[in-house]
């Protein structure tokens, strides 16, 4: 075909002005607050503020825990946010935290205080990655799902600043070099604990309906965990941990139940 001048006709260029739905960027703008509040707890440790420090960190694995429930909520699930999260998981839980603890404890072990940062670090980027790849599985039982494989990236980071909040809660070892030295096992025996296959609870059994009997008993009691936080701060985070430790081997007993009797359907 020619043009009304003798020449040839130029292709048509066809220009696509794709709209990207609201609720698409609603749970990956939480990401992005996430990774600001784990880069701003990360300067703020190593400006001395270390309570600001914590409470951004566990901010951000707030916001992590309820970004993909909004996803699933509005209905804006995206490959783009999951890869993003997951980039967002790598700062928040493994990088701030280990800064976190280095500025407040570590860096008085020098060297090893630094290669226990690395290592815990390492530990949370494997953790990450092999919960990236297992979300391929085509074949994964439905109890799995129940049950993470290894500490999830937002307890560990809350469970790596166990030092802190002992320091803040008036534990203290009154040597910073001993101090340093236990706090930096400790980091490692987390970034293992996170990238091993240590079976844990998910949380995601929360979905199961509660009875009608049992309401009001759960919400007291969360309404007693709030006011324990909001009065004794560092003592609770110190419990919590605790707590969380104590229910890894219920974990890993009812996860063995629970194969056990996958196999015996088989």
């Amino acid at each position: 075909m020619q043009d009304p001048a003798g020449g040839p006709e130029e292709p048509a260029t066809i220009r696509y002005y794709s709209r990207i739905p609201v609720r698409h960027i609603l749970p990956n703008l939480i990401t992005i607050l996430s990774i600001c509040a784990g880069m701003t707890g990360i300067r703020y440790a190593f400006e001395g503020r270390f309570e600001l420090a914590v409470v951004l960190v566990l901010g951000a694995a707030f916001l992590d825990g309820i970004d993909g429930r909004i996803a699933r909520l509005v209905n804006g699930q995206s490959r783009f946010g999951a890869e993003m999260d997951s980039l967002a998981d790598v700062v928040n839980f493994g990088v701030a935290p280990a800064l976190v603890l280095y500025a407040f404890t570590l860096h008085d072990a020098g060297a090893g205080g630094w290669i226990a940062a690395l290592l815990y670090a390492s530990g949370s980027a494997l953790r990450l990655a092999r919960f990236n790849t297992m979300l391929d599985e085509p074949n994964r039982p439905a109890w799995k799902s129940a049950y993470f494989v290894g500490v999830p990236a937002p307890a560990g980071a809350a469970l790596a600043l166990f030092p802190v909040y002992l320091g803040f809660s008036g534990e203290s070892t009154g040597f910073p070099q001993i101090t340093a030295m236990f706090a930096s096992v400790y980091l490692v025996v987390v970034g293992l604990l996170m990238a091993s296959r240590i079976p844990t609870y998910s949380g995601k059994t929360m979905a199961i309906p509660v009875k009608r009997e049992h309401v009001v008993p759960l919400v007291l009691v969360v309404v007693l965990y709030i006011g324990l936080l909001l009065s004794y701060f560092w003592e609770t985070l110190v419990v919590s941990s605790l707590a969380y430790y104590a229910a890894m081997p219920l974990a890993i007993r009812s996860y063995r139940i629970a194969l056990a009797k996958h196999h015996e359907t088989e």
